[in-house]
């Protein structure tokens, strides 16, 4: 048995490639290109916490395979599927910045063509390799739903018209560029399990925080922490700007609920998935990985209280906001299917906690690049 898992260096992929060294007896395919540490450069920014280089890093993780490549390249994923044969694909990689997506058409274009592409890369060389049994599960993202007035199912939502209804996936409402290219994967694997019958998990990851789980604290090999506007989740910077002695910069009134799960969660339900398989043979299951959505500016609030933990003196700052959005915006979303996914959850508050613990023994680094909290000039 052989798990493929993309994505494998980066921030939610080098733990859960860990999680399934300690937990699965199967072959684990380790899949990453690098881009992230690139476009992080780029961005000119660092990873807050130092990690090692890929091939230093896997090789310290007995039955994990590391192979470098892009997806984006239909020969090398043909060629990889063909050599490995999976019986399950986690699929992790992808450009997931919406910010960084938006800055101009070049790298919107990047971003739809990199997505896209990799993912029907994927499910056209399992399918031409005779492996449509193959599980296929990826992590795409709850901002697919946009910000509607209703509550969000998770998977289909009933639609009437003219007396006869039918169960129709929930409307793609993405507000960028990036979150679209997860809008189009959905659609993808969906007419992938219409045609070959293949099954699919997609995953629906929130905004995600954390800095350790249990094995990379084993390892002593933590994964790697951004915190500039363009790639750090907005937990992740929150706490780095307290770190620093930087103000948390809350857009508008910040009572906009958006939906977040801690990097312990994230992890789990993902290695869960592919240890059970998938829920239906044939079918299409959604899962919300979200722990529950969470007002910014309470989430600021939070951080400043915590950090008093830690001798930090956060203020918390108003900001006029960039974006176009409801700032009152309260998200409700069904997360049922994810719970059966996990065990226990962390609490928001013992989640910023480990964040705060991990980024004040690296606070000289953060300082150093505190002027990448705002947006700035990327290089060529």
């Amino acid at each position: 048995m052989t798990v493929l898992l993309t994505g494998a260096d980066g921030y939610l992929g080098w733990p859960t490639t860990l999680r399934l060294a300690d937990r699965i007896d199967d072959r684990i395919v380790a899949v990453d290109n690098g881009a992230r540490r690139e476009w992080v450069a780029e961005s000119g920014s660092v990873s807050a916490v130092p990690i090692d280089e890929p091939e230093a890093r896997f090789e310290t993780v007995d039955g994990v395979s590391y192979v470098e490549g892009d997806l984006a390249d239909r020969e090398f994923v043909t060629q990889l599927v063909d050599v490995y044969e999976p019986d399950t694909v986690l699929h992790a990689a992808a450009q997931p910045s919406a910010v960084y997506a938006g800055i101009n058409g070049e790298r919107a274009l990047y971003t739809q063509r990199n997505n896209v592409s990799s993912t029907l890369n994927l499910l056209h060389a399992l399918h031409e390799a005779g492996l449509d049994d193959t599980h296929f599960i990826e992590t795409t993202t709850t901002g697919v739903y946009g910000a509607p007035e209703f509550p969000i199912p998770e998977g289909g939502a009933e639609m009437s018209n003219e007396g006869e209804s039918d169960e129709v996936p929930f409307p793609a409402m993405g507000g960028s560029w990036y979150h679209q290219t997860k809008a189009f994967d959905a659609g993808n694997m969906r007419l992938a399990n219409g045609e070959w019958g293949m099954p699919i998990s997609d995953v629906r990851t929130a905004i995600v925080f954390g800095t350790e789980t249990e094995e990379t604290e084993e390892y002593g090999m933590p994964t790697r922490f951004d915190f500039d506007y363009y790639f750090g989740t907005v937990v992740n910077r929150f706490c780095a700007q307290a770190v620093a002695g930087y103000p948390i910069t809350v857009y508008g009134k910040g009572e906009q609920r958006k939906p977040m799960v801690t990097l312990e969660d994230a992890v789990e339900s993902l290695v869960a998935l592919v240890e059970r398989g998938p829920e239906q043979e044939e079918g299409v299951t959604v899962y919300n990985q979200v722990n529950r959505p969470v007002a910014i500016v309470e989430l600021a609030e939070t951080i400043a209280e915590v950090g008093e933990e830690f001798d930090l003196d956060a203020d918390v700052e108003h900001f006029e906001n960039p974006r176009e959005e409801d700032e009152e915006h309260q998200m409700e979303m069904d997360n049922a299917n994810f719970r059966g996914l996990v065990d226990d959850e962390m609490s928001m508050e013992e989640g910023i906690r480990q964040v705060l613990g991990t980024l004040v023994d690296h606070r000289e680094r953060i300082e150093a690049h505190e002027d990448r909290f705002l947006p700035g000039v990327l290089t060529d």
